[in-house]
C-alpha cells in the first residue's frame, strides 16, 4: 500500500511558528524564546534589528523590524516580504509552500514543547566616579562632564539583571569600563549605554523621551535627534535659539499627544536623524504622520560622529543653512 501525506487547505492549519522559521530561514526552532536577526527588508542592516517574539496579548508569534519599521503577524511577514497585494494572497502562498514542505520533510509541530521564556530585566546598578577613560571617550565628541551631568548621565560600576526560569531565579552582573546609566531628574534609570559592545549597546529599562526633563521651552525651535548622545552633541553646538530631544530610538516615534503639546511651546520643530536608510525612513515617518520636515547632514553617519570626524566648526558650517532652510516650512 502506498501511503500519502495529508495536505492542508486552510491557513489556520499552518503552524504560525513554521512561517517565521521557514521564510526567515531561522537556525533554531521557536519554542517560546525571542529571536533577533538581520533585517530581511533592509539589506543595509548591519546589526540584527528584526525581532521575532511571542506576544502574550496575541498568544502567538509576531515580528518587529526596527530598521525597516515593519511589523505584524505571520501573514503580514509574507505579504510584505513578497510584496503581495493582500493578506489572502499571502495566506494562499503560505498554504502552498507548507504543502510542498510537508511532501519533502517530516515534521510534527504537535509534539513541540512550547513555553514562553522570561527575559532578563535590570533590577539594580552601582554608579562610580568618572575616569580618564570616560573623559577620553566622551570628549572625542566634544561632550564634557558638565553637559553629561546636566542630562543625568552617570558612569556605572556594574548593573544586575535577573529572570525567573523554571522556578529558579537567574542573575547576571555586568561589569565593564564603558558603562553609562541614563537617568531622569528623579533618579530613575531609563536606559543603559554600552558603547563598546557590538550588540545590545542600549538596554532599555523604562520608556522615556530623552532630554525632555531638560527642555526650557523658552526658545523658538526644537530639534528631534536620534539619540541622547546626539542631543548632547546638538546642545554642544551652541545654538541659542534651539534645544533638542530624542525618542527611545530612531525606530520609535514620539507619541502624537506629546508632539501636539510641544507644538504649542515651539515656533517650529524639525528632525535630524542618521543619514543612512533607517534614519531617512524614520524622518519620512515624522513627515507623513506630523508634517515635520527632516534635515539630512551629509557628513558622517550621525551628528556626533560628524563632530568627531569633522569638528564642531565644520558641522555648524554645514548644518546651520540646512536648519534655516527647513525650519518654518513644517506647517
Amino acid at each position: 500500500m502506498i501511503k500519502t501525506k495529508s495536505l492542508i487547505a486552510n491557513i489556520t492549519e499552518v503552524p504560525r511558528e513554521w512561517v517565521f522559521e521557514y521564510y526567515l530561514e531561522l537556525d533554531e526552532k521557536l519554542c517560546g524564546q525571542d529571536v533577533k536577526i538581520k533585517s530581511v527588508f533592509n539589506i543595509q542592516d548591519k546589526n540584527p534589528s528584526l525581532c521575532v517574539y511571542y506576544s502574550k496579548s496575541h498568544e502567538a508569534y509576531r515580528f518587529k523590524d526596527f530598521s525597516a519599521n515593519k511589523s505584524g503577524d505571520n501573514i503580514s511577514l509574507v505579504q510584505i516580504k513578497f510584496n503581495l497585494t493582500s493578506r489572502g494572497e499571502a495566506a494562499h502562498k503560505i498554504v502552498s509552500d507548507y504543502n510542498k514542505f510537508l511532501l519533502t520533510n517530516t515534521v510534527d509541530y504537535g509534539l513541540r514543547k512550547f513555553k514562553v521564556r522570561n527575559k532578563y530585566k535590570v533590577v539594580d546598578f552601582t554608579t562610580r566616579s568618572w575616569t580618564n577613560l570616560d573623559e577620553k571617550y566622551w570628549t572625542t565628541y566634544y561632550i564634557g562632564s558638565k553637559l553629561l551631568t546636566h542630562y543625568n548621565v552617570a558612569p556605572l560600576e556594574n548593573y544586575k539583571m535577573v529572570k525567573e526560569e523554571e522556578g529558579e531565579t537567574k542573575e547576571l552582573v555586568i561589569k565593564g569600563s564603558y558603562l553609562y546609566g541614563y537617568f531622569r531628574k528623579d533618579g530613575t534609570l531609563y536606559k543603559i549605554y554600552q558603547p563598546m559592545v557590538k550588540d545590545n549597546k542600549f538596554i532599555k529599562v523604562k520608556d522615556y523621551i530623552q532630554g525632555l526633563d531638560q527642555l526650557t521651552m523658552k526658545v523658538p525651535y526644537l530639534i528631534i535627534t536620534s539619540s541622547l548622545k546626539d542631543v548632547l552633541g546638538f546642545m554642544k553646538l551652541g545654538y541659542k535659539n534651539a534645544e533638542s530631544i530624542a525618542p527611545d530610538s530612531e525606530n520609535t516615534i514620539i507619541p502624537e499627544h506629546v508632539i501636539m503639546a510641544l507644538r504649542l511651546k515651539y515656533k517650529d520643530i524639525c528632525v535630524l536623524f542618521d543619514n543612512d536608510e533607517p534614519g531617512k525612513e524614520a524622518m519620512k515617518r515624522y513627515e507623513e504622520k506630523y508634517d515635520i520636515k527632516g534635515v539630512i547632514l551629509e557628513l558622517s553617519k550621525d551628528l556626533t560622529d560628524s563632530m568627531r570626524d569633522h569638528s564642531i566648526t565644520k558641522v555648524r558650517e554645514v548644518l546651520t543653512p540646512l536648519l534655516k532652510k527647513t525650519l518654518n516650512k513644517t506647517k
